[in-house]
């Protein structure tokens, strides 16, 4: 069963932990999802590198690249600690199933999103609608996915994911 709890209009303030500067927190998610309409704020469990379990708010769904003339929808989790905005958001790509991920540029091995916006994160200059604004651009020129080959006989129904 998951844990996953996603915010009704007009809750998102309330149903923010008490650690985060929520009115802050929820206007900023308020002005992306304005912008980004296929990003959904939900409450998660973040699982860090050394096992630690929190609970936080997590911006998942697409948002729209331009790569070569075509809008691709590019699957992202952004998620929001509760010393936001003293720290940068820990963003993921999340490809499905027929995706395959560009390691490189901006892309770690484990599908961290890597980039300058984040690692210079600067409290007061930078928020979530930019952080966003930002992703579109470089992913607009260094994609960080494609579609993954289908093989040559392919088989029934096998499908790993």
């Amino acid at each position: 069963m998951s844990s996953v709890k996603p915010f009704r209009k007009g809750s998102l303030h309330k149903m923010l932990p008490k650690k985060y500067l929520r009115k802050h927190v929820a206007h900023e998610i308020r002005v992306a999802i304005t912008y980004f309409k296929n990003l959904v704020p939900v409450m998660d469990r973040y699982v860090y590198n050394d096992g630690t379990i929190k609970d936080m708010v997590c911006l998942t769904g697409t948002i729209p690249v331009l790569i070569s003339d075509k809008t691709y929808n590019i699957p992202i989790n952004v998620w929001i600690e509760e010393n936001y905005p003293l720290v940068a958001p820990i963003c993921f790509l999340i490809p499905t199933c027929e995706m395959m991920t560009i390691r490189g540029k901006y892309v770690s091995s484990n599908d961290e999103i890597k980039m300058p916006y984040l690692e210079q994160w600067n409290n007061g200059e930078c928020d979530l609608v930019s952080l966003l604004q930002v992703m579109v651009a470089m992913f607009g020129e260094f994609p960080p996915v494609c579609m993954r080959p289908h093989p040559v006989h392919e088989q029934n129904s096998c499908d790993i994911c």
